[in-house]
Parts: structure tokens; sequence; C-alpha cells
């Protein structure tokens, strides 16, 4: 595990804020899924929402031709960009040909994948969030750590601490005063703005049409009040009709907030026209692909596309249960970004991500689509070893594993030396954190010794059948 890594992990499991609230922020999302759950058939629509996105995804060069396609027709602007430069280029683009300063911004996960806000800053231009999470973690000069609520990790008492300080008075920390505060700010910013930036849940195909899921009602102003609109999706958010955006309205909301519907879902399509009274005059979407059309035709990876960022599989991993967002150091965190960075990203830092979780497959009962993840991040892990992407020691530590494991002579003689040292790498009964090829293990858990006798020693001497009458002395012994 690399250095940055292991700090970044260490610091989140002595952070007691940190566990405090997204435990308890976790626990109420997945128990309001749940109750959303029985309203509906759910299962039915989970399997018809995996089946359209199935198909998307294995014709997504069609799709997304007819997407810009209508998009143009409509008046609108389409940008195809391989990587987040090409993005971060048409985005400055649009706002310099408007000689533009002031941006905001409604929540947008893409948009943290291009790290937008720091390049539009360094243009000079003012970039304010106004999703209340993304706000409060762009005071914090901080990155999201969940997909849906992006400042989870922090309680009302850090918050109110923040807005005081920049609001340069005393802020109270119940929710209202919370929220007055942010309105005050934001509603200027709203009609001062010259150009609104959005993500995209899910693009029409059909119709040109991009959909916004928000419960705020930020996404709906960042898009009709500025003159110009821009909006960001990853290449494969996309739907064929209006029609399957019904299933999505269903699942969706059910599995991110535990909602029955989500409290504003616009729809824009294309720029207003001359008829309308409200509106953006200039339409923009930028399309972007960066790795994503490597796992297209990939039968290890390719079901990762069909994801439509629920953040359910965050909320029942144990692993981000206990670290949160940020130890992952990548824009999308939990199962879905242990298995997505690395494909986007494939360096060696993104590499160790798969190795953050316990393989349970809490995720994949979680996921609304199906993605089999915990079968990707093992495949992962496999795709590390051919790259040679784990440490000589821990090769060298399976290659030992291997003919341990695979000669019972030669597992019986590493029960038997192991034994005969433990003892002096113990210390009440586990093996301490001091020894330098378990530490990585043994700081934060116990690693208790082996038994004094092995299972057949034990069979062997009498003692599993003593056991077994002990326990059930109505089972009779056969002498």
């Amino acid at each position: 595990m690399n250095k940055q890594f292991d700090e970044r992990i260490t610091h989140a499991l002595t952070d007691d804020h940190l566990h405090h609230a997204v435990n308890i922020a976790t626990d109420r999302l997945r128990t309001k899924k749940a109750q959303a759950l029985t309203k509906i058939d759910f299962a039915q629509w989970s399997e018809r929402g995996r089946e359209i996105r199935e198909h998307v995804i294995s014709n997504l060069d069609y799709y997304l031709t007819q997407l810009a396609s209508e998009v143009r027709r409509r008046g609108g602007h389409v940008y195809f960009c391989a990587d987040t430069t090409d993005a971060v280029e048409a985005i400055q683009g649009v706002i310099q040909s408007h000689h533009a300063t002031k941006v905001i911004k409604s929540k947008s996960m893409v948009t943290e994948e291009l790290h937008l806000n720091d390049a539009l800053e360094q243009m000079g231009v003012e970039v304010v969030e106004t999703d209340l999470g993304e706000y409060i973690i762009q005071l914090a000069h901080e990155t999201p750590s969940h997909i849906i609520a992006p400042a989870i990790h922090k309680g009302r008492e850090q918050i109110a601490d923040l807005f005081s300080q920049v609001a340069n008075r005393k802020i109270a920390s119940d929710t209202p005063s919370l929220n007055d505060y942010a309105h005050e700010v934001l509603r200027q910013k709203f009609i001062e703005a010259e150009i609104g930036i959005t993500g995209c849940n899910f693009g029409i195909a059909e119709t040109g049409t991009v959909c916004l899921f928000t419960n705020e009602g930020n996404g709906r102003m960042v898009t009709t009040l500025p003159p110009v609109h821009i909006a960001v999706m990853g290449m494969e958010r996309v739907l064929p009709t209006l029609a399957d955006l019904e299933v999505f309205m269903n699942i969706l909301p059910r599995s991110a907030t535990g909602q029955q519907l989500t409290s504003y879902v616009s729809l824009v399509t294309g720029p207003r026209a001359h008829d309308e009274l409200d509106g953006a005059k200039e339409f923009h979407l930028i399309i972007l692909d960066n790795q994503r059309s490597q796992s297209l035709g990939d039968p290890d990876f390719q079901e990762v596309l069909q994801c439509i960022r629920c953040g359910a599989c965050l909320n029942v991993c144990p692993v981000y249960r206990q670290i949160g967002g940020h130890a992952y150091g990548s824009v999308y965190s939990g199962p879905i970004g242990a298995v997505l960075t690395p494909l986007l990203r494939d360096d060696p830092e993104s590499a160790e991500l798969p190795y953050a979780s316990s393989l349970c497959g809490a995720c994949y009962e979680a996921c609304p689509v199906k993605i089999p993840l915990h079968d990707m991040l093992v495949k992962l892990r496999a795709r590390n070893v051919s790259r040679g992407f784990t440490p000589p020691a821990e090769r060298l530590a399976f290659q030992i594993y291997k003919k341990t494991f695979a000669s019972p002579k030669n597992y019986r003689l590493a029960v038997r030396s192991l034994r005969s040292v433990q003892k002096w790498l113990m210390k009440n009964g586990e093996f301490h954190s001091s020894i330098p090829i378990l530490s990585s293990w043994s700081k934060t858990r116990s690693l208790d010794g082996l038994s004094p006798l092995t299972f057949r020693e034990r069979f062997a001497k009498g003692l599993v059948i003593d056991q077994i009458t002990e326990k059930l002395p109505h089972v009779a012994r056969k002498e």
C-alpha cells in the first residue's frame, strides 16, 4: 500500500467525527430506502432498469449519435471530448466567448472528475456551487466524500463554524439557520451569474433532452436564470426514450435517498425557443469519454458503465462506513469508486483501490441495476498482478501461500513451524503490530495465533467427539 493511501486510511480511522457523521447518515439513507422499496414491486422495476442500461451500453454509439443530432437540431451545441483536458477547454471556450466572469453550478460528479472549479478559477472566473452540500465543501476547500451527499462527513456544528467564519458573524447550528444563510448568499449569486453549469443524470436520445434530479431546486435555477447553460455528462449516461426515464424516476431516488420521487425533476431540451418565457438562450452539451470507451466490449468491466450514480453501494459498504470517502483519494469513492477509478485513471495509485473492500457482496445486493462490483474488484486485483503493480513482498507471500496450501505435507510443516515460533511474536494471545510483515493488518485489527492443535489433531485425540457429546448429550458415542 502506498504511503499516501495508508495515511488517508489511518487518518480516517482515527476521526471520531467522521465515523459518527458517516454512520448516522448512511444508516438513515439505508432505513429510508428499505421503507421506500415496500411501496412498489422494486425487483420488477430494478430488472427493467438493468435491461435498459444494458441495452444502452451495448448500443452506445447509436444512442450518442441520436442524442447529439437531436440537441443540434434544436439549436444546441455538442462537444465530444476524449479526456478531461478536452472537456475543460471546451467549457473555457464557451465562457471566454461570452467574456463571462461569474459561473454558478449545480451538483455534478463529472465536473468534479474534470477538477473544473480549479481550472475556471485559474482563468479568473468566480465559480459558486449552489447545491448546499457542494457549497459547504467548496467553502471548506474539500472534495465530495459521497456521490449524492458530498458533505456527509460533516456535522451541523462543523458546518455552522464554517459558515460563521465566512459570514464573519455567528451562525447557529440548527438546520433552518444554516439553510437561511445559504439562501441569503446564493440567491444573489443566481441573479448575477452569466453561465450556469450542470451535470446530467440522463440524456434522452430521442428528444435531445438533459434530465436533472435535484432536491433543492437549484438545478432548475442554474439552467434557467443565466443566459447560457452548459451541461456536462459522462458518455454512458444516455437513455433511449422519455418512457424509459419513468423507470429511473422510480428506482434512482428510492436507491439514493429513500424518496419515492425526487423533489425536482428538470427536463431541458435545447435553448429557449422564441415563444418560451424562460430558459437559457444558449445550450451546450459536453459529452466526456475519459477512458470510459476502454470498458466497452470488455466482458469483465463493461457493466460498470450501467451505473446510475445512486450511491446505494456506498451506504452498505463496511469499508466506506469506516473510512468515509476522502480516504479513497479519488472523485468516486466506495465500491463503485474502487472499480471505476482504476478504469478511468489506470495508474499504480488507483490500482490499490480494489483492495479497499471486504468482498462481502453487499454492494451487489444494493445496486438497483445489479452491477457485480465484488466480482470486478477481484478481477481488478488479478489485473494488478498481471501488470506487476503488486509489491515484490506480496508476490513472494502469495507464492509461498500457493506452495503451502497446494500440498498437505507442506501445509502441516508450515503449521508446525509457525506454532513453534509464534509465542515470541504474540502478546496477550494476538500477534502484535510491531511485526513488519503483519503490521498493516494487526495495527488496526486483531490477529489471533494458531490453535495449539489443528482440527485433524483434535479429531484424532477424540476431542471433537467429546465436544459434540458435551453440547449434544442425546447423541450417543459409538464405541
